[in-house]
Parts: C-alpha cells; sequence; structure tokens
C-alpha cells in the first residue's frame, strides 16, 4: 500500500499510529478454556473440614477425658466456624442442621493471599 492512503483525510505518514498485542480469544473463550483446562481435576479428592473451635490441654487432663465430660471449645455458641480445605482456610460459616445431618453454610469467603 502507498504512504498515500488516507484515513479521516489526513495522509497515513501523519497519522500517530501505534501498535499492541492483543491476546486472542475474547474472555468468554478464555473462561470456557480455563474451565476445560480444569476438567481433569474435577474427580480429585479434597478433605473439607468445618471446624467448631478449639482446646488446649495438657496432656494429664486428656487423660482424664471420660465419656459424658464436656471439652470446652474456644467458640462462643452462634459464631462462625472455619471452613478448610486441604488445611487451607476457605471461609467461614454457621452450623445448620441438614434432615438429621449437621451442615455448614458458608458466611464469608476467605481470599487467597497470592
Amino acid at each position: 500500500m502507498s504512504d498515500e492512503i488516507e484515513n479521516n483525510g489526513i495522509p497515513l505518514q501523519e497519522q500517530n499510529i501505534q501498535t499492541m498485542d492483543l491476546p486472542t480469544g475474547s474472555k468468554t473463550e478464555n473462561v470456557h478454556r480455563n474451565a476445560a483446562d480444569l476438567e481433569a481435576v474435577f474427580d480429585v479428592p479434597v478433605r473439607v473440614s468445618a471446624i467448631l473451635g478449639r482446646a488446649k490441654m495438657p496432656v494429664s487432663e486428656l487423660l482424664e477425658l471420660d465419656v459424658g465430660n464436656v471439652l470446652e471449645l474456644d467458640r462462643k455458641v452462634g459464631e462462625a466456624v472455619d471452613i478448610y480445605v486441604n488445611a487451607r482456610l476457605v471461609a467461614r460459616g454457621e452450623v445448620v442442621l441438614v434432615e438429621d445431618k449437621l451442615g455448614v453454610t458458608m458466611t464469608e469467603v476467605i481470599k487467597s493471599e497470592k
């Protein structure tokens, strides 16, 4: 092409044109591609734990525990429980009853600091 080609009446050589690299594919395509990439790990088992609270005691007290003893935890009734995935804190939630089993409703997702 010639330098005389004009765009909006301005000769091409006088236009301030900069080139830039654009990512291939749209954001939607990238999301679908990322989901497809993760498909290989969908069946990998992870350990999910809901921690009601913790208690610290000497071994002597631990050895004295028996059926019917109450183990006092560091949380109050109604306080959020911690939800861990593979020993990593990922969320907090509230204990709920689901039919005849305990469950946890997630109330807060913990952002990872990467």
